[in-house]
């Protein structure tokens, strides 16, 4: 019996000797082999930025766009579903699936997210919820008899618009783009553009009611100003600069918004449409004069302080935009300083009328006409 034993330990020990080595050069054949691989995948580093925040982002190369969509989330609190990425001047269109280098992110890339976080979009919900309960008790209100109101309302015409036309011909809801920088801020001029005493005094007049009154982003569409959905179901108009560092001027915006209300009748820009929106800016210019003198009260309007245009600048909207031309002589230095100023002025605005229907985005055949 120890004969035997002494046999078998050699052979064991060799056996060992003979598997560590096997285990070793394997080893070293992975090792080679991977080396070369690890070395290709080089991370991706590129800066992400949102709302005045910087983050820094180093990922492999074959990280899928939906992986980075969730690493943003973890960092801003945004969903992806809310995320637009821009870089290199235009918008992220790709798919999830999609690779980042696929995407086009390099290194050393800027990269720009627009959008809202959960909290501020459900802070945006209540705040429409509780608008559209407001408006539902309103319309409740206006449906309900009131046989002392209505009879009133004969009188209330002749000095301001009455309460019922008031909750009726109005922009029934503002609401800015969450996704765009500072939209308190937008809220405030599509606030100011609803509650506008000109704007309210021509949307009465004429019987005008929109659904929603919004903005259009500039980077989604560079080429318009304004746009009217629907005969009225909505009305977008581009508030802001291009480069979003600011809003456009106020008139600017509310000489679009005239535009596209005259589109709530005319979808295409032929004379018919034309001799509309003519109108609409003469009504505008001739309240803010009739404003400026005080020869106008209207009850709804007292606490809206209003700046009006000048003189000459109300005179040449009559001018251009109701297509009355001026035939007296103007013989002394004054009239004739007064002409010049109504023919800059009148070309002018002739050519922002030619500016505006080229960036207007509806177009079409002419729609029928309802009398109002």
């Amino acid at each position: 019996m120890m004969t035997e034993s002494a046999d078998v330990m050699p052979a064991l020990i060799s056996n060992t000797r003979l598997r560590d080595s096997l285990s070793k050069s394997l080893s070293l054949s992975t090792y080679h082999c991977s080396y070369p691989k690890f070395i290709s995948m080089a991370t991706l580093d590129f800066t992400v930025s949102h709302k005045g925040h910087s983050y820094p982002i180093s990922l492999l190369p074959d990280t899928t766009f939906d992986l980075l969509q969730a690493k943003l989330e973890e960092l801003t609190s945004v969903p992806p579903s809310n995320q637009k990425l821009l870089y290199k001047g235009k918008k992220a269109v790709v798919n999830g699936e999609d690779t980042i280098s696929h995407a086009g992110l390099k290194s050393g890339l800027k990269v720009q997210l627009l959008g809202s976080t959960a909290q501020e979009l459900g802070e945006l919900r209540q705040v429409e919820s509780e608008l559209q309960r407001r408006e539902r008790v309103l319309r409740e209100r206006a449906s309900k008899p009131q046989p002392k109101l209505l009879n009133q309302i004969p009188q209330l015409r002749s000095t301001g618009s009455g309460t019922t036309s008031s909750l009726q011909f109005r922009f029934h809801r503002t609401e800015p783009l969450p996704h765009l920088p500072n939209p308190s801020g937008a809220r405030a001029v599509l606030e100011k553009l609803a509650n506008d005493p000109a704007v309210k005094h021509i949307m009465h007049e004429h019987q005008y009611s929109v659904g929603l009154l919004t903005e259009l982003a500039p980077h989604e569409h560079p080429e318009l100003l304004g746009l009217n959905v629907g005969a009225g179901q909505a009305i977008k108009l581009r508030l802001r600069t291009n480069l979003y560092d600011g809003f456009r001027p106020y008139r600017d915006i509310r000489r679009v918004l005239c535009h596209e209300l005259a589109h709530n009748v005319w979808t295409g820009h032929d004379n018919n449409f034309k001799e509309l929106n003519s109108q609409l800016n003469r009504e505008v210019a001739e309240f803010e004069r009739a404003a400026a003198d005080g020869t106008r009260h209207l009850s709804d309007f007292v606490r809206h302080a209003y700046q009006p245009s000048s003189e000459q600048e109300a005179e040449a909207h009559m001018h251009v935009l109701g297509g009355v031309s001026s035939t007296s002589s103007m013989d002394s230095s004054p009239e004739e300083r007064r002409r010049r100023i109504l023919e800059a002025t009148t070309s002018r605005l002739k050519r922002e009328e030619e500016e505006l229907e080229s960036s207007c985005g509806t177009s079409g055949p002419s729609a029928t006409h309802d009398k109002h």
